[in-house]
């Protein structure tokens, strides 16, 4: 269970980093959620029944572990941190820089709540609706509307805020 365990993370680790990437503020801080998603995959993996995709199962615990983790207000107690080297986890590089579309898409996202960031992860990763129903916990239908309201509050932060388009 252990080497399948290990061998799911590696084939899907860019789902964890991305979670992170958008929901860390700072390199602690995504390092921080790194360690705690991992540790509810690893919890949860033995209840994982394996009747929808092990990466639709691990974008489910990711975003509902980064959203669980923002919620609480209570300090946590200090605890040993896990390293990426315990699971042989080779790193994903960070978006590339210098696209001015994806520059301005990711300044107006950071005005987005949680949910609605998830949302667009989801689509921006191309996730077809039914999966992104599946992992938001939410029905088709209703992932259309939020993401047609998304994409018009984008718009508006964007003419708000006078970003460049390129």
């Amino acid at each position: 269970m252990e080497q399948e365990f290990v061998e799911m993370i590696n084939k899907h680790r860019g789902i964890i980093y991305k979670v992170c990437r958008l929901y860390g503020r700072d390199q602690y801080a995504i390092d921080d959620l790194f360690q705690d998603i991992v540790l509810q995959l690893w919890k949860s993996f033995p209840s994982f029944r394996r009747d929808s995709l092990p990466s639709t199962w691990m974008y489910r615990v990711a975003l509902n572990t980064a959203i669980s983790q923002f919620r609480k207000e209570i300090r946590r107690p200090e605890r040993s941190t896990l390293s990426n080297e315990s699971f042989r986890i080779p790193d994903v590089p960070a978006l590339p820089e210098g696209d001015p579309h994806a520059h301005t898409l990711q300044l107006a996202i950071e005005h987005l709540s949680r949910i609605e960031k998830a949302l667009v992860m989801l689509y921006l990763e191309e996730k077809s609706y039914k999966e992104i129903a599946e992992i938001m916990g939410i029905t088709s239908s209703n992932v259309g509307v939020k993401l047609n309201r998304i994409k018009s509050k984008l718009e508006q932060i964007i003419k708000r805020h006078n970003y460049e388009l390129g």
